[in-house]
C-alpha cells in the first residue's frame, strides 16, 4: 500500500476503506508518513468530503492512535458534555454538577483556551487550590464518590489528532466538517464515556457561522456516535452575543455559581437547562426528554445542586468556600466603564470581537504558551434587545492595568445600536438525534 495511491484515490472522489484509512493514520503518528503527503490527503479531504463510514473509520484510527481511558471501573452510564466552543461559554461548569446531582457520572476531560474562547481548565484553575491533574486512580475515585471530575487532557489522547490539527492549521484545511467532526469525536471516544451531549455553536462567537454548516457537523458527529456504538446527542445553539454576562475565568465562575442558585442570566440558564436535561436523560435517569426538563428546571430554581459543585471543588483540592464568598476568587485591579457614545437599541454585539478584547486583557491566549490572568475580563451590562442611553454602561472592563484605551476602541466596535428593536435571540435552534 502506497500513500500516493491513496491521495490519488481520495483527490478521484472515491471512498477509503478501514484498512487504508488505519495505514494512513498509523504512518503518520509514526512519522512514517511525511507531512507533505499528509497535507495532500487532507486538502483531498477538504475537496471531495468523506462517506459517513469513512468519517468513523477515521475517528476509531485516531481514537486508538494513543491511550483509550478506561472508565469500566465507574458506576453508571458515563455521560460527557463538548462545545464547539465560543465567548462566555461556562456551560460545563454549571451542567456537570446539574447532573452529577442526579447521579450521572461525568468523567470529563477539558482543554484550555486559545484564541477568543475561554477554556474549562482554565476557568477551573482560578479556584484557588483547584487541581486539574488527577492521576488515573484519583480521577476514577472522585467520580465514584462525588459523580463528577474534570481534568485537563492526557498528554497521549488522540495523539494523531494533535498531528492532523497542527497541520490543518497552517494548511488552510481547519474548515472541513468530516476533519473538524473526527477531531472532536476521537477525543470524545478516547476518553471513555458510554454518552455525549454535544453543544454545536452557531454565530458571531463560534467557528459555525451559518445553521446549514453547523447542522451538518452536528449530523456527522452524532452519525459518528451511532456507527461506533456510542449514544450521541447534539443541540445546535446560538452565539450571536456573548453567552450571559461574563468574559473571563473566574468572573464565569462566579456567574456559573449564580446559575446554580437560581439566579442567572436568562439565556445562560435556558441553554444549561437544555444541555443538562439531555445528559440526565442519556445517563438514564429519565425515560422522556420533558421529565428530564421539568426535574431539571426544579433543581436549577431551588439551587440544590450547589452542593454537588462545593463537593467537586473540595475533591480536587480547591477551596469550596469561593461558592459561598465568590470575593475569594482573582479579581482585577482597575474596573473601567465602556460607554455608549449614542442611544437606541441595542441590535448586535459581536461575540468574537468581545473574546479577543478579553484575550487582549489576559483573560485568554494568543499562542498556548501565554499566561493566564484569573482576575481580569469583561462584564456585559447590556445585551442584545436592551436600549442604551448616551453616557450609559454598555459593558466594564476588568483589568490590571490602566490602559486599555485600545480595548475600548474594540469593544465599541463590536456594539451596534439602532433604532429599531430587535427580534429576541435565538437561543436552541434545533436538536439532532
Amino acid at each position: 500500500m502506497r500513500m500516493v495511491d491513496l491521495i490519488q484515490k481520495k483527490k478521484s472522489g472515491s471512498s477509503l476503506n478501514k484498512e487504508e484509512i488505519e495505514f494512513i493514520v498509523n504512518g503518520y503518528t509514526a512519522g512514517d508518513i511525511p507531512d507533505y503527503q499528509m497535507s495532500a490527503f487532507l486538502m483531498a479531504i477538504h475537496w471531495k468530503g468523506m462517506t459517513d463510514e469513512e468519517t468513523s473509520y477515521l475517528t476509531l484510527s485516531m481514537a486508538h492512535s494513543g491511550d483509550v481511558i478506561d472508565l469500566s471501573a465507574i458506576e453508571g452510564i458515563k455521560v460527557d458534555k463538548h462545545s464547539t466552543g465560543g465567548v462566555g461559554d461556562k456551560i460545563s461548569l454549571i451542567v456537570a454538577p446539574i447532573a452529577a446531582y442526579f447521579g450521572v457520572p461525568i468523567a470529563k476531560m477539558s482543554g484550555r483556551g486559545l484564541g477568543h474562547t475561554g477554556g474549562t481548565i482554565d476557568k477551573l484553575e482560578s479556584i484557588p487550590g483547584f487541581r486539574v491533574e488527577l492521576s488515573k486512580e484519583e480521577f476514577i475515585s472522585a467520580v465514584n464518590l462525588h459523580k463528577i471530575a474534570i481534568v485537563g487532557q492526557s498528554g497521549n489522547l488522540a495523539p494523531a489528532d494533535k498531528k492532523m490539527y497542527a497541520l490543518r492549521d497552517v494548511t488552510a484545511t481547519v474548515d472541513s466538517i468530516p476533519l473538524i467532526a473526527s477531531s472532536i469525536m476521537s477525543k470524545k471516544i478516547a476518553s471513555g464515556a458510554d454518552a455525549i451531549v454535544l453543544d454545536v455553536k452557531i454565530g458571531s462567537g463560534a467557528f459555525m457561522k451559518s445553521q446549514e454548516d453547523a447542522r451538518a457537523l452536528a449530523a456527522t458527529m452524532v452519525n459518528i456516535g451511532k456507527n461506533v456504538q456510542l449514544n450521541t446527542i447534539a443541540l445546535i445553539t446560538g452565539m450571536e452575543q456573548p453567552l450571559g454576562r461574563e468574559i473571563g475565568n473566574a468572573g464565569e465562575i462566579r456567574e456559573s455559581i449564580d446559575v446554580l442558585r437560581g439566579q442567572g442570566d436568562a439565556d445562560l440558564t435556558e441553554v444549561a437547562i437544555s444541555v443538562a436535561a439531555y445528559m440526565v436523560m442519556l445517563g438514564g435517569k429519565f425515560t422522556h426528554i420533558e421529565e428530564a426538563r421539568a426535574a431539571v428546571e426544579k433543581v436549577v430554581r431551588s439551587g440544590d445542586a450547589i452542593e454537588t459543585f462545593k463537593s467537586f471543588i473540595a475533591s480536587q483540592g480547591g477551596d469550596p468556600m469561593v461558592v459561598d464568598h465568590p470575593e475569594l476568587l482573582p479579581s482585577a485591579a482597575f474596573h473601567i466603564d465602556v460607554v455608549s457614545q449614542v442611544e437606541g437599541y441595542l441590535t448586535e454585539i459581536d461575540a468574537e470581537q468581545m473574546g479577543i478584547a478579553a484575550m487582549l486583557l489576559g483573560a485568554g491566549r494568543a499562542r498556548k504558551e501565554d499566561p493566564i490572568d484569573y482576575g481580569v475580563g469583561i462584564t456585559l451590562n447590556k445585551k442584545i434587545g436592551d436600549t442604551a442611553a448616551i453616557g450609559e454602561s454598555l459593558c466594564t472592563l476588568h483589568a490590571n492595568r490602566e490602559d486599555v484605551q485600545s480595548v475600548i476602541e474594540l469593544v465599541l466596535q463590536a456594539f451596534r445600536i439602532t433604532d429599531h428593536k430587535p427580534e429576541a435571540v435565538r437561543l436552541i435552534y434545533e436538536v439532532i438525534i
